[in-house]
């Protein structure tokens, strides 16, 4: 790092220290993410992070090296437990980035045959929602958010629709009752938001639980009955845990998703709002915006050097999919080869199994919303957006738009009913004193 031509860090980067390590939090890192990439990029494929105070990582930034890591399970393991900072106790208990990468035991921590059974219980069951039936009801839910704001001409696109649209989908596709999918949604929430993040955490696994005991006892159709009936006989346990992760991992990456796609759309002239150019900017965005920047953990099996640098067993190494996607040397290759390559999805074993019904959801929601409101602009500077701090998830903290008023979609009468993924939930639907918003939906959606 004494190579003259060596960038200045970022502003606010504590590496202007000699020896300190690049920190990704703050709101510095969050506005402006890309320049300490470029400034990481100068120690070689992979360099020293901060993840939180007190909390560090090697961060790989190399698209290549990256696949090189995510595909070598001999050398690399998932299992957390192995994370040698956490067990020595060097790891604050109260760091806010520990429930993320703390063990669990699921198919994103497991290493191996077991790997294998639950991740293939996960891809199985979720291959068979019907994308046809996932279109319908994200436009139902899409309509119903709508209608929550659209008489009003204004609306932050972020609070009001992208964080709550995967939350109402995923209560559908689990098969989700009134009471507990308002629980899920609460859960869910709180552990985005960071807000009591424990309790809503203790709310999420508690009602995730009650879900199993209703599928026990009344499977239906729907990914948990179907992740119950599979081959691979998950425990009670086992399907906690591997359903907390669709439905926490996999909300927060399409909040992202969708957030991160329409602010691209809405400041980037060289995208119309209406036609295929959804897909493009889609593609784009997890090119150079992706949900999820930097995350992947991983734990060397030995001590071994990696890409030039010494690794100790234990180490906790991550893949920026952010830095690896938008590196110097991927800007040709980008161009001539296919446009779906990225590293947003990560790769690998343990690449995101739901990778499909993400994007489907993601495209059927930002059509809808923008076929349902065609004018829909920015209502403020785009300087003036901020950016969610953390160093895992890349997301807007709102997006505020405006757009000429529309009148609520009406729905057909109860016995006109489309099919919706979760049939369980109809029973619940008409409890008056239900007051969350899952609860919310289904009675708008039974009128």
């Amino acid at each position: 790092m004494d190579d003259l031509s060596t960038p200045v860090p970022p502003p606010g980067c504590p590496a202007h220290h000699s020896g300190a390590r690049v920190p990704l939090y703050g709101p510095e890192f969050a506005a402006d993410p890309q320049a300490y990439y470029a400034y990481l990029r100068h120690y070689g494929p992979t360099a020293p992070v901060e993840l939180a105070p007190g909390v560090e990582a090697t961060l790989v930034t190399d698209y290549a090296t990256a696949l090189q890591l995510l595909q070598d399970s001999a050398s690399f393991r998932k299992d957390a437990r192995r994370w040698r900072a956490l067990g020595e106790g060097k790891v604050p208990p109260d760091s806010p980035v520990a429930p993320v990468l703390a063990y669990r035991p699921n198919a994103m921590f497991t290493d191996g045959a077991e790997h294998m059974r639950l991740r293939r219980a996960v891809t199985d069951s979720m291959a068979r929602v019907d994308s046809r039936r996932l279109s319908q009801a994200t436009e139902r839910i899409s309509d119903f958010l709508i209608s929550q704001f659209g008489g009003r001409g204004s609306a932050d696109l972020i609070g009001s629709y992208a964080k709550q649209l995967p939350l109402f989908v995923f209560n559908e596709l689990f098969g989700c009752t009134a009471d507990i999918g308002d629980r899920v949604f609460f859960g869910i929430s709180g552990m985005f938001d960071g807000v009591n993040a424990e309790k809503a955490t203790t709310v999420l696994f508690g009602a995730v639980g009650e879900l199993v005991a209703l599928k026990r006892s009344k499977p239906g159709d729907d990914v948990t009955s179907w992740l119950m009936r599979h081959e691979a006989a998950l425990t009670d346990e086992e399907m906690v845990h591997q359903l907390a992760l669709l439905l926490g991992a996999g909300a927060e990456a399409l909040v992202n998703l969708i957030g991160n796609t329409l602010h691209r759309l809405l400041t980037d002239d060289r995208y119309a709002h209406t036609g295929g150019l959804i897909e493009e900017a889609m593609d784009d965005t997890l090119w150079e915006n992706p949900p999820m920047a930097n995350y992947a953990p991983h734990y060397p099996v030995s001590d071994m050097e990696f890409a030039g640098q010494k690794l100790t067993a234990g180490d906790l190494v991550l893949v920026s999919f952010a830095a690896a996607n938008t590196g110097p040397a991927l800007s040709a290759a980008r161009q001539a080869g296919s446009n779906r390559a990225h590293l947003a999805w990560s790769a690998g074993p343990h690449a995101c199994p739901s990778k499909d019904p993400a994007r489907h959801i993601a495209v059927a929601a930002i059509e809808n919303l923008l076929n349902r409101l065609p004018d829909v602009e920015l209502s403020v500077p785009e300087d003036s957006l901020t950016w969610r701090p953390g160093p895992f998830s890349r997301g807007l903290t709102a997006l505020p738009a405006r757009f000429t008023p529309v009148e609520p979609v009406r729905r057909p009468t109860a016995p006109g009913r489309p099919e919706t993924p979760a049939r369980a939930a109809e029973p619940a639907a008409r409890k008056p004193e239900r007051a969350g918003m899952w609860s919310q939906f289904l009675t708008w959606l039974t009128k």
